[in-house]
């Protein structure tokens, strides 16, 4: 008896030892079900059939002609499914899979799918009611495998166990579900079903599903898409495999060869991310010249972030970048390539028509390489100066692909908690006077809670923001012009400001929000400014730094001040007399020139306007005429109208205004940001330089590096500017606080061309009663400097020649619009500004109060020495306001005090 149990334990032991002998650890097997994307439905290439070693497949069925037997391995050729399907995206699965396994380990597919099936035909309890169902074509495959496609693709997976180990499975099926918001579910119940069935745990086998047919391939079920997505939602261990830029074919539901071979390396690329194998999670670094700033990009399962730091202080927290296009979703799956080229930048060049005239800059470029799918998405471009960060994306053609749509932007700015905003919301389109919005006329808000941006429009740049560890950050872009639309910073969500493209309801609605760009093609800047102080933000170059010249100007522009009847007298003015007057006024005050705005065409004529032109002339005087760029975007009626928007009339134009003498033109009345709109305005400048035509923007978009890039550009308006005075009391009542914020938003980026500095007591022609000026005269001097703009039409009016002090006149009469430096001295955005600016050897220092209270503080003045002789402009405590020459009695010190609505200036002699 003893004998027969030891001969019974050696004939088990026998068996266990042979059964364990006979499983390969290292051959890892993946079971494959859906339909027909996952069966093949796009004929194999000559390139497919040339067998990969390592890889096997199962055959799911007797195929006679192939040589195939079910239930045995195989090299793994298409077809994996059924013996007459196609190339598949398991094919290139398995391919990759093995190509990057370790040495010793092999891979199997088993592949069982039905065309045209729903997922409920793998619904093991109920298969048989939809079987019943299914129309003759589906049955024929059905009864391929046995009249049970799950059955069998359980039967052949517990024959492959005894041979490997089954690592994963892979999904891809949707199409005959579209719109079922249960198919995950349905899948989930599936899914379950196989790990009960072969004894598997979920946590080691994931689920790998594969996206449809995509939106950019115009895939008729890419809606499905969408709940695809969700899956993660009900099973932990799956992931979802995307299909965007997998190329098509006609029939909008299967891939193309070329697509399959894309989509199954992505299959392939998840799951060697899953065992670790994959693609590493890369950190790259980069800094400025003086290594204060600091840049980290990185990508974390295949999501690109940048980190940004100051003094080792962190202002951007991994911030999100990328950017989805039609030729492929460039946000997620990517790979950032192991190597950073960083070289050293460093050149000087001259524009007498911002802050500073003479500009060096210097900075470390970093180029950051990401791929997908092996093949490059796009290089990241990093420019890392002292205090600024401009950065921009570069795409490259894509197979076949020459050309692409953006159709949005993931790239956005992350920063700590209890950050404070200085932001302006971007108006709601095609509302206000005329449908005429967006226009960048909205308030500001100062000093709110990053979390509480939630503007639906979402936020115009320029974005200011104040972090706990005392940093400040301005966000903003440049370098757009006719290749890309203007976009504006996302209201706050999960955390994080976006880049957003215009609303689609811009410009009546019509014209793409994207941006349509040839390859290889550059996006604009980004750009960061920081500081531990706001010097380096109201100083800061960076918007025209990046930026060069799109052409060359035609002649010399000059650059000057001017007047301009309607922001006092309005349209009634709009008469050959009125214009008279401001043509006397503007030379009494050695102007030169006058901007003669809305209805000239209808209330003066073209004739007339000639003789206007040559009586300013007579006086030293030049000419702006003010023009509507409407024809199509809102339902502005002022005229001249239908003169710009259109390229013959346009140049038409431009053709009388050059041989009537005419200097510039004032554009108003724009549609949006979108990238038509964004052409038009570089239509205007090229044509009008053709034609020796400097141009202003009115009821416009923010400059974006335009004083460089246009050499014909004097600036925009995109604030709110001195019209609002006019017409609103809460405005006028803002006046000081808005004022107060300019240096440090607005004009810290571009031209502002605001039209004040406003004498009369009174915003309107009687200077009697009615909206009256709550600032101080000194406050409207003192912004014709706080204020940037090379050309300046001032709200002066003929009156003010005898009822303004001769103090105000005479500085209103000398004071330039160029500078050649501009210097921060003091200030916090919306209490109070105080900034010095050269103009040759003469130094404006001048400051604006918008606090309760009086402001009173010892000044520095780096530019000035003890003994200087200054002429002080300040007001009393009642905002009187006069002018006296006082010697500086410390170095380079002087105690100051501005009223509130108050102002100071100092200049010397």
């Amino acid at each position: 008896m003893k004998k027969l149990l030891g001969l019974l334990f050696l004939v088990i032991c026998f068996f266990t030892s042979e059964k364990a002998f006979s499983q390969d650890s290292n051959f890892h097997i993946y079971l494959c079900f859906g339909q027909s994307n996952m069966q093949g439905a796009t004929k194999a290439e000559a390139m497919d059939t040339i067998p990969v070693s390592g890889f096997e497949m199962m055959s799911p069925m007797d195929c006679p002609d192939l040589n195939r037997t079910m239930g045995e391995w195989y090299p793994a050729i298409p077809p994996l499914a059924s013996c007459n399907a196609g190339l598949s995206p398991a094919d290139y699965f398995g391919r990759k899979m093995a190509e990057n396994a370790s040495r010793g380990t092999k891979i199997g597919v088993i592949n069982v799918a039905v065309g045209g099936c729903k997922i409920e035909l793998y619904d093991k309890e109920n298969y048989k009611s939809y079987v019943e169902t299914a129309p003759d074509w589906m049955l024929n495959w059905i009864n391929e495998y046995g009249g049970n496609p799950y059955g069998r693709l359980i039967e052949l997976a517990k024959k492959a166990q005894k041979d490997g180990v089954i690592k994963g499975i892979l999904l891809h099926q949707g199409e005959s579900n579209t719109g079922d918001t249960l198919w995950p579910k349905k899948v989930k119940g599936v899914y379950e079903n196989i790990l009960k069935d072969l004894n598997l745990k979920g946590v080691e086998v994931p689920l790998l599903a594969g996206e449809l047919l995509s939106e950019d391939q115009n895939g008729a079920c890419a809606s499905m898409n969408e709940i695809i997505k969700t899956l993660p939602e009900v099973i932990p261990n799956s992931y979802i495999i995307p299909s965007d830029g997998c190329e098509g074919i006609p029939d909008r539901l299967h891939f193309s060869a070329s697509g399959y071979r894309k989509l199954g390396k992505r299959y392939a690329d998840q799951m060697l991310q899953i065992l670790g194998s994959g693609q590493k999670n890369i950190q790259l670094n980069a800094a400025s010249p003086d290594s204060k700033l600091k840049l980290t990009v990185k990508t974390e399962n295949g999501i690109p972030t940048y980190n940004l730091t100051y003094n080792d202080k962190p202002f951007i927290l991994n911030a999100p970048l990328g950017l989805d296009t039609n030729i492929g979703d460039f946000t997620r799956n990517l790979v950032l390539k192991d190597n950073l080229t960083i070289t050293p930048i460093s050149y000087s060049y001259s524009l007498d028509k911002i802050k500073k005239s003479k500009i060096n800059y210097q900075a470390n470029e970093a180029v950051f390489t990401f791929l997908k799918d092996g093949v490059n998405a796009f290089d990241l471009i990093f420019n890392l100066s002292n205090n600024d960060v401009a950065f921009r994306y570069k795409l490259y053609p894509h197979e076949a692909n020459i050309s692409c749509v953006i159709k949005s932007e993931a790239t956005g700015f992350k920063f700590p908690e209890k950050t404070k905003s200085f932001l302006s919301n971007m108006m709601t389109p095609m509302t206000g006077f005329a449908r005429t919005a967006p226009s960048y006329e909205s308030g500001y808000r100062a000093d709110i809670a990053i979390e509480e941006n939630n503007a639906r429009e979402g936020y115009v740049f320029p974005g200011l923001f104040h972090m706990e560890n005392n940093l400040w950050v301005l966000i903003s872009e440049t370098g757009v012009h006719s290749q890309y639309p203007a976009s504006h910073l996302s209201n706050f969500k999960e955390g994080v400001f976006t880049v957003d493209f215009p609303n689609s309801r811009q410009n009546n609605g019509f014209g793409s929000s994207g941006a349509q760009m040839g390859l290889p093609s550059f996006t604009p800047w980004r750009t960061i400014t920081v500081g531990e102080t706001l010097k380096p933000i109201v100083e800061t170059t960076i918007p025209f730094d990046v930026v060069k010249p799109l052409y060359e100007p035609t002649q010399e522009y000059n650059y000057g001040r001017g007047t301009w009847s309607w922001i006092i007298w309005q349209d009634g003015s709009m008469n050959y007399e009125d214009q008279v007057k401001y043509i006397d006024l503007a030379a009494k005050m050695n102007y030169e020139y006058i901007l003669i705005d809305a209805w000239w065409d209808s209330r003066i004529g073209y004739d007339r306007m000639e003789e206007l032109i040559t009586y300013a002339k007579g006086k030293g005087v030049d000419v702006f005429l003010w023009y509507n760029s409407n024809g199509t975007a809102n339902d502005a009626f002022q005229t001249p109208i239908n003169k710009m928007n259109t390229s013959i009339a346009r140049k038409k134009e431009m053709k009388w205004l050059k041989e009537a003498g005419v200097k510039g033109i004032k554009a108003d009345f724009f549609g949006g940001d979108k990238q038509e709109t964004m052409r038009l305005y570089e239509d205007i400048l090229s044509n009008a330089n053709d034609y020796g035509l400097m141009v202003v923007f009115h009821g416009a978009t923010l400059p974006r590096g335009w004083e460089r890039m246009f050499p014909n550009f004097m600036g925009s308006e995109a604030v709110l500017a001195s019209e609002m005075l006019v017409f609103s009391e809460d405005v006028r009542q803002k006046e000081a606080f808005y004022a107060t914020l300019h240096p440090f938003m607005r004009n810290a980026v571009g031209s502002m061309e605001f039209g004040g500095t406003v004498l009369n007591t009174f915003f309107n022609k009687g200077n009697i009663k009615g909206q009256k000026r709550l600032t101080s005269e000194v406050f409207q001097l003192a912004t014709s400097v706080l204020y940037q703009n090379p050309i300046q039409f001032f709200a002066l009016t003929p009156n003010n020649l005898t009822d303004a002090p001769k103090w105000a006149l005479d500085f209103m009469k000398s004071v330039p619009t160029t500078w050649d430096e501009t210097l921060f001295l003091k200030g916090y955005p919306g209490k109070y500004a105080i900034l010095a600016r050269r103009h040759k050897n003469q130094w404006y220092i001048v400051g604006v109060n918008a606090q309760k209270d009086a402001l009173k503080m010892d000044l520095t003045l780096p530019m000035f020495n003890k003994g200087d002789t200054l002429k002080v402009f300040k007001d009393d405590a009642k905002l009187n306001g006069g002018m006296e020459t006082i010697k500086l009695k410390k170095n380079n010190q002087i105690t100051i005090e501005i009223p509130s609505m108050g102002g100071i200036i100092l200049k010397n002699e």
